[in-house]
């Protein structure tokens, strides 16, 4: 009798292991992040697929992150389609959401930011996540990351830009927020459009340049289409950039697996895509030299140009800020002085 009841035990489990490790196999997350910058660019090879592979290694492979090979939906979409939990998780552009949702993220896309996508990251995330509660204004998704990219520059094909008379009549691709307003009080015909319309519009003519960092012109392949590039200390303008995760999804997370999580984002992740901006400018701006692309210091009759014409858009912003109890002023301040930009 003994055994065969011991058969008959290892019999049932026999027949319950599958589905004891569909069971075990069920428990693991497996994340889809939609990234719509191409494959090969820095910022996916460098910072979001590194820090996809770290999120399985500090879960103990609890939580997987897929990358995408090709977006789920159009680059301005992004956000949306985090928060309507199209895509688990997403990066991209604040100033590609065409409302007042980020109105606070506009501090990191002023001119005379800073020259360092470290620093200027580090600052962004500390001082929009901390001091202007970034949470806040992602709602319906968890906010992972935020960063910067390294110093915006004016790049084009026409003429030298000395004065704020060389913009008129220019067409400049900017990427939306505060630059597209600068540029269009500046003279120039300010034209909206995601990165990746770029090569088109500017190889055929219907732009006659565009703002972008350095590492843009070899990354969307633009050498071949751009004669000068005009630098501000400090940067022109920045773009402002989230990684966040559809909210249910987090919650459905351990709370072990968070914090683990948390740990590799924050101000970590600021640093390593902080990082791979640094390199990646580095790099290209070796090759716009090479190509013959005249890489030149703003006179500084055009730095105060556009210096004064900052300083309106940054007063107008800290009032609006100042509506909802946030300090604008003292936040930017702060936020130079962590990147070490003198105003």
């Amino acid at each position: 009798m003994f055994f065969k009841k011991t058969a008959a035990a290892f019999a049932l489990a026999g027949m319950l292991a599958p589905f004891a490790l569909s069971s075990s196999a069920s428990a693991e997350t497996r994340l889809v992040l939609s990234s719509w910058l191409p494959p090969k660019h820095p910022i996916v090879v460098n910072a979001i697929k590194p820090w996809a592979k770290q999120v399985k290694e500090v879960t103990d492979g609890r939580v997987s992150v897929r990358v995408l090979a090709k977006p789920a939906g159009a680059p301005p979409a992004h956000y949306d389609m985090a928060v309507d939990g199209i895509a688990d998780i997403t990066y991209g552009l604040h100033s590609f959401t065409k409302d007042n949702r980020f109105e606070r993220s506009r501090i990191g896309q002023f001119s005379f930011i800073g020259d360092d996508a470290v620093s200027g990251s580090k600052a962004f995330w500390t001082v929009y996540a901390g001091d202007l509660e970034a949470q806040k204004e992602h709602e319906g998704t968890k906010l992972l990351g935020l960063f910067v990219h390294g110093p915006g520059v004016l790049h084009n094909n026409v003429r030298k830009i000395e004065q704020p008379s060389d913009l008129e009549g220019l067409k400049i691709r900017v990427p939306g927020g505060y630059i597209a307003d600068l540029m269009g009080d500046m003279g120039s015909n300010s034209i909206f459009m995601s990165s990746g319309e770029v090569y088109e519009k500017l190889s055929r003519g219907i732009i006659d340049g565009v703002t972008f960092t350095y590492e843009a012109l070899t990354a969307f392949k633009l050498l071949d289409h751009v004669k000068y590039s005009m630098k501000v200390p400090g940067g022109i303008y920045n773009t402002t950039w989230f990684l966040v995760m559809n909210d249910d999804k987090w919650a459905e997370l351990s709370p072990e697996d968070q914090a683990a999580i948390e740990a590799i984002s924050g101000e970590a992740f600021a640093e390593m895509v902080g990082q791979a901006w640094n390199d990646a400018d580095a790099k290209a701006i070796e090759e716009i030299n090479a190509a013959g692309i005249e890489i030149y210091d703003a006179p500084e009759g055009m730095v105060t140009a556009i210096r004064e014409k900052a300083a309106g858009y940054e007063a107008a912003w800290a009032e609006a800020v100042s509506e909802d109890g946030y300090d604008g002023a003292a936040a930017l301040t702060k936020m130079r002085e962590m990147t070490g930009v003198a105003q």
